[in-house]
């Protein structure tokens, strides 16, 4: 991910709401909302990245669980709750990386469009109306990668909570028992979601390449 050594400063600036203050003191750095676009599609892309492994590190956990062979069966429950919760942030991490994309990508949007109006050259004009297009729609196959992807994570978390759940209320080997014959149908969900997590990150490299082509 690209860095702007002064962005977690100005952090502070959009948090408090001031979003067009924040574009401007970026443009003062020569930093346009493209590249803050740019930026924040890395920043997600990372986040589902952190995602995709925190949810594979979950399904080991699971399948260590059902494989207990003697031992302390409450450090393998607060093991698992362990994975689950740091699972939960990451997911929670990856909502918010997305309304941040969404936030800037309406801001670019409109200001293009408000620019190309002013535009006198009539070739100019079309020229630019068809990178507009062409921009929005990589950014639309973008989002909706990212948002399926997105979609799939909380099924999979309720899932997990499910048998983190159980399992505190039953830490016994019947309890075991019982949860390893759902390592099959936890397995297989996680994979779906990290195929689509994969297509969805690798839809990220493909619009940042071509938003860095542009430039």
């Amino acid at each position: 991910m690209r860095s702007f050594p002064f962005i977690a400063s100005l952090a502070l600036v959009v948090s408090a709401g001031c979003q067009s203050a924040y574009y401007g003191v970026m443009e003062k750095f020569g930093v346009e909302k493209r590249d803050i676009l740019v930026d924040r599609v890395e920043e997600g892309r990372d986040a589902q990245k952190d995602a995709k492994q925190q949810f594979q590190s979950a399904l080991d956990a699971f399948k260590s669980v059902t494989d207990f062979d003697g031992g302390e069966l409450e450090e393998q429950y607060e093991h698992l709750k362990s994975e689950y919760d740091d699972t939960s942030d990451r997911v929670d991490d990856v909502g918010d990386k997305l309304e941040s994309i969404e936030s800037v990508a309406t801001d670019l949007f409109a200001e293009w469009k408000a620019e190309i109006d002013q535009i006198s050259s009539a070739d100019l004009e079309a020229q630019s109306r068809k990178l507009l297009a062409d921009t929005k729609k990589r950014y639309g196959d973008l989002m909706a990668a990212m948002k399926k992807a997105e979609a799939k994570m909380q099924p999979v978390l309720v899932a997990f909570n499910d048998r983190v759940l159980f399992l505190k209320h039953n830490l016994n080997a019947q309890a075991i028992a019982s949860l390893s014959n759902q390592v099959g149908e936890i397995d297989g969900k996680v994979q779906e979601l990290v195929r689509d997590m994969e297509a969805s990150i690798a839809e990220a490299d493909a619009f940042i390449a071509a938003m860095d082509s542009a430039n």
